[in-house]
């Protein structure tokens, strides 16, 4: 089981921007870390599978755990997923990063066992440019995860589940220099596992 990274954010199971927001599933591609698509432990793409289309990748996901300075305590989540990722380049050198499928997820306070399981199938997209920066955005609902400063900066939970719009950029250095949620927070899960 692999540790969330320290710094940056995540989305989705931990797809991320430098440990977060959603290269979780996009690792293996670019460096952004882990922003939607959350987050802590790169995925692998296994062969397309048969009915999903041409292109798509499984994404496996494995379990993790989240720092005890995000929420006060460490989280362990557990992903059930079945999630797909389609890679396509642009003439530019950009790479775009498709995500969709099933992800539901359990996330436990490691201390108290108290669990609480959600649904954060919503899908993504990430454009990742030749000079490493990015933009993403995903829909429906999405599992966040948040360093505590950008967490406090961009007014959002450190570990949350959101339904909307979650869009963001990553700068060439892997920082998260733009997050926007056009909806709201389902669920802060610091709070619903405290």
């Amino acid at each position: 089981m692999s540790q969330a990274p320290d710094t940056a954010p995540a989305t989705r199971g931990g797809h991320g921007v430098r440990g977060g927001i959603i290269m979780r599933r996009f690792g293996v591609i670019v460096a952004l870390g882990a922003m939607l698509g959350i987050c802590a432990g790169a995925l692998t793409a296994s062969p397309a599978l048969a009915g999903r289309g041409h292109k798509w990748e499984l994404l496996p996901a494995e379990p993790f755990i989240i720092r005890a300075v995000d929420c006060g305590f460490k989280v362990k989540v557990v992903p059930v997923a079945k999630e797909y990722q389609k890679v396509l380049k642009a003439s530019d050198g950009s790479m775009i990063l498709l995500a969709s499928g099933s992800f539901k997820v359990s996330l436990t306070n490691v201390q108290t066992g108290k669990t609480v399981t959600e649904n954060a199938s919503g899908p993504s997209k990430a454009t990742v440019f030749p000079d490493g920066s990015a933009v993403f955005a995903n829909t429906g609902h999405t599992l966040a995860f948040l360093p505590s400063a950008l967490a406090q900066r961009f007014g959002l939970p450190a570990v949350s589940v959101t339904a909307g719009r979650l869009t963001g950029a990553v700068d060439s250095a892997g920082n998260l220099t733009s997050l926007s949620l056009g909806g709201h927070v389902l669920v802060n899960v610091c709070a619903a596992l405290s």
